[in-house]
């Protein structure tokens, strides 16, 4: 399927792919992907074409949205009986039953929510492109807040204490500026900086510190004030640094450069009213007469001239064949379909490891974080199993507001996944108010919460591969390009098999490529 002559048959509609960026030109280097319009493909070759998705996540829905527009005619099989797949969004009514068997029903009010799944988009990402074509409305989210605090363990005096970001940023930035200024004046870069350079750096360092006049961090305004400035004579009261030893030791700089990272840099954005209203959207666009909800597929087989999938839905067993299959099931999931899968791809998916996160919701009926500590948006972290507590986005000002009380991962996710949901708010609760005080544990109306290795049709949060160091992209393994290859007329998409593992992103340009492919064989094959 790569490097195809537009030959033959397929000869016009190859063409025209090519002329779209949707297959390989010889005479000109490869464009940007552009979705085909309706008749693009279909009406310039012969007969008609069928697809079957299973899944109706971000890459399953992503492949119908984009297949339809080229005439396909495509049906979507979506166990659940929402779209979004592992994009959930938690609002009053919602319930789920999780592999521990027990049921909560979610009675936040209205209005309120908490995204269980997928909670933010980098500017980057494909994802604000279909918000703009499917009109999906979306706003700023607060991926990090000087006013949030850090919280660590350590063998100093600040260990189990709350610092705000803001003076942990001023008092680590200060003294490792303090510390370079002093090592560059006493000629410890002497053979790699020449004196212009030195005194380059210097400036720099002044201004990055905030340093005196002859280099010291002395503390400064951007640790923030005891008490604000206000009119008049009153210029406040700054808080004071913590010692330099105390500041090193204590590793309350730990969490910086989170943000510095190229998916989660200032700005992000989420749709209004939660991260769920992309997949209705793509449901409206797609619509619900081509999309079986509660449809479970047992299994998934070539057979002469197509794929052939079984399914129950509604108690009764059901069968489709269509020309070709898009299997957007996690990986992890799929060898326990009844399959003619060859063993090396069965093997493949082994390699497809799942992984532990969750998260749990509190509605509380007072915005204390707005009111007492000045919080609008962001997140406090620490140490804890906790790991981090999620302010809302949203209603601000407003008498109530839903706090994610954690949002863990790995081994601190595995302390809360066997617990009931009592215990796991009991935990959050207690862990949390030794970051936030004792009003974390008070005006609270109600709580959900969700993990992912829990979760009925994901049992994972993301896919690691096995082999890659727990990378999310760019480490590709020999299972990962083995999946990427059809087996016979089933493809395989999801964001396990892109380089934004875990982000909605992955998941979409997975099922943009997958949908090339399909067009590209399609005008092979006319």
């Amino acid at each position: 399927m790569k490097g195809l002559g537009a030959t033959g048959g397929a000869g016009l509609a190859y063409g025209a792919m090519s002329t779209l960026g949707l297959a390989p030109s010889t005479a000109a280097p490869a464009r940007a992907f552009q979705p085909l319009a309706a008749g693009d493909l279909i009406g310039k070759v012969k007969g008609s074409h069928s697809v079957v998705v299973l899944g109706g996540g971000p890459a399953g829905l992503c492949s119908a949205f984009e297949l339809q527009k080229a005439g396909y005619t495509v049906t979507v099989l979506e166990a659940r009986t929402r779209p979004g797949g592992r994009v959930w969004t938690a609002r009053g009514g919602t319930e789920e039953t999780d592999l521990n068997g027990e049921t909560q029903k979610c009675t936040f009010s209205d209005g309120h929510f908490y995204n269980v799944g997928a909670t933010r988009i980098p500017q980057s990402h494909i994802t604000l492109d279909y918000c703009r074509e499917l009109g999906v409305e979306i706003q700023g989210f607060g991926n990090q807040n000087a006013n949030t605090f850090v919280n660590y363990a350590s063998d100093t005096s600040l260990s189990g204490q709350s610092v705000t970001y803001r003076a942990a940023k001023a008092d680590t930035f200060g003294y490792m500026s303090e510390l370079l200024k002093k090592a560059t004046d006493q000629g410890a870069l002497d053979q790699v900086l020449s004196r212009e350079d030195k005194d380059a750096l210097s400036e720099f360092l002044s201004d990055f510190g905030d340093l005196s006049d002859d280099g010291r961090y002395l503390g400064s305004s951007r640790r923030g004030y005891d008490s604000e400035p206000g009119a008049g004579l009153n210029f406040g009261t700054e808080k004071k640094p913590f010692a330099m030893q105390e500041v090193i030791r204590s590793g309350i700089g730990r969490n910086f450069s989170f943000d510095f990272g190229y998916d989660q840099a200032m700005m992000m954005f989420t749709p209004v009213g939660g991260m769920d209203r992309i997949y209705y959207a793509f449901q409206d666009r797609i619509g619900t007469d081509n999309i079986v909800f509660g449809a479970e597929v047992t299994s998934m087989k070539n057979v002469s001239g197509g794929v052939t999938v079984d399914y129950t839905a509604g108690g009764a067993r059901k069968s489709i064949t269509a020309d070709y299959a898009i299997c957007t099931i996690p990986p992890h999931l799929v060898g326990r379909l009844q399959n003619n899968l060859p063993a090396d791809v069965l093997t493949a998916l082994k390699a497809a490891k799942p992984s532990s996160s969750g998260k749990l919701g509190i509605e509380y009926s007072r915005r204390w974080w707005e009111t007492e500590d000045r919080i609008y948006g962001g997140a406090s972290n620490t140490d804890k199993d906790i790991s981090q507590i999620m302010f809302p986005y949203d209603h601000y000002n407003s008498d109530r507001g839903v706090v994610v009380a954690y949002y863990s991962s790995g081994k601190r996710q595995e302390a809360f996944e066997s617990l009931t949901h009592r215990q796991r708010l009991a935990k959050a609760i207690a862990e949390g108010s030794e970051i936030h005080g004792e009003k974390y544990t008070r005006d609270i109306s109600s709580s959900f919460s969700g993990s992912w290795r829990r979760t009925k049709y994901s049992e994972s949060a993301w896919a690691n591969w096995a082999g890659s160091g727990g990378s999310h992209g760019g480490a590709a393994t020999p299972e990962y390009e083995k999946l990427l290859e059809p087996v016979d007329k089933i493809y395989f998409a999801g964001d396990h098999l892109s380089n934004a593992i875990a982000w909605q992103h992955g998941a979409l340009t997975s099922a943009r490529d997958v949908v090339t492919h399909i067009h590209e064989r399609v005008a092979q094959e006319a």
